[in-house]
């Protein structure tokens, strides 16, 4: 298979970075250019003639769509595969109808990005699970290409167990909403699917989390009563493993799995798989103990192997401002496998 020539455009630039090094791994794909605003990304997009873009939609100069109605002018052979944290169903329609092949939310990117790439390689449209609340149309049902499909319930969106690996994820986010709605969807998709969550925030960040999954009609109530939602207050948390300033990794895998142990029976019948969705290394950055997050991320990756469980950690895009902040970045990245957002 001839190699795919991909232009990456992000306007930030660890975020560009991340992205190139993990296509860099693959022999079948090939960065030929980066972009950081709409108008160079017509710009590169008309000089290299790339086979796909990575294309983002909050860009300065002109946003995504705009840049993206313009490259298919100076381009049209080139493919679109937008890579966003909007999680909108009728800005990812918007998307679709200047041309683009494919919406991934970035909060679901480590999971899906890869996909979408094979997807759109071979012709075929692809949409992010991150669409709370809609379904790709399939085929014999679409009026038209890119249609979505309202739907009243997330399930459909929910995967099928037989689908669900193990997985250490981390969400990157620009602000308290993206944070939120990246984590309600996880801890949603995960109790839809019988899975018991361990969820370790910060108090505002919890009482927010609670309410939005009372919102969207998940009965969060019961589930803390039954056990399989057990919500802790992540300074608590730290306290429990950490000696020195450092995470003690025998009483970090004491505390942890004594909490999946207690999860994970919680609900009827066999034991459930468990989900953590957790503050604990992003609190200890924002302290300026990276040293500390990064052990952290190290521990998490060694539960995957052990238990079946799914892992999310949630890091403010905020925190990462200067050159050492880029390689602490680039470092915290490295202990996600898969590689996520």
């Amino acid at each position: 298979m001839s190699s795919l020539r991909v232009l990456v455009v992000d306007d930030y630039e660890p975020f560009r970075r991340l992205i190139c090094s993990t296509l860099a791994k693959r022999p079948d794909l090939q960065v030929v250019g980066e972009a950081s605003d709409g108008l160079e990304a017509v710009h590169r997009a008309e000089e290299l003639q790339p086979d796909l873009i990575l294309l983002d939609l909050g860009l300065d100069t002109l946003n995504g769509i705009e840049a993206a109605r313009r490259i298919r002018k100076l381009c049209p052979q080139c493919k679109i595969l937008f890579v966003t944290q909007e999680s909108s169903a009728d800005v990812a329609q918007e998307a679709f109808s200047v041309g683009a092949m494919g919406y991934v939310v970035k909060a679901h990117a480590g999971g899906e990005l890869l996909a979408a790439l094979e997807e759109v390689r071979q012709g075929r449209q692809f949409v992010s699970k991150g669409l709370s609340g809609h379904c790709w149309a399939s085929a014999a049902d679409a009026q038209e290409p890119g249609q979505l499909l309202r739907q009243e319930v997330l399930p459909s969106l929910v995967p099928r167990k037989a689908e669900i690996v193990r997985g250490h994820e981390v969400q990157f986010y620009s602000d308290d909403e993206s944070f939120l709605d990246g984590f309600t969807r996880y801890i949603e998709v995960a109790l839809l699917n019988g899975n018991a969550v361990i969820m370790v925030a910060t108090g505002s960040h919890q009482k927010r989390l609670l309410q939005r999954l009372q919102d969207h009609g998940v009965m969060i109530a019961d589930a803390i009563k039954q056990g399989r939602c057990l919500p802790l207050d992540v300074v608590d948390t730290l306290s429990t493993f950490m000696v020195n300033d450092l995470p003690d990794p025998m009483r970090f895998y004491k505390v942890v799995g004594d909490l999946i142990a207690t999860a994970a029976q919680a609900t009827a019948g066999e034991p459930s798989r468990v989900t953590i969705c957790g503050e604990c290394a992003s609190i200890l950055w924002a302290q300026g103990n990276a040293d500390a997050a990064i052990q952290v991320e190290q521990l998490c990756n060694q539960l995957t192997k052990h238990y079946e469980m799914d892992i999310l950690c949630g890091f403010s895009l905020s925190s990462f401002y200067c050159d050492e902040d880029k390689q602490i970045f680039q470092r915290i990245c490295g202990e996600i496998e898969p590689l996520s957002w």
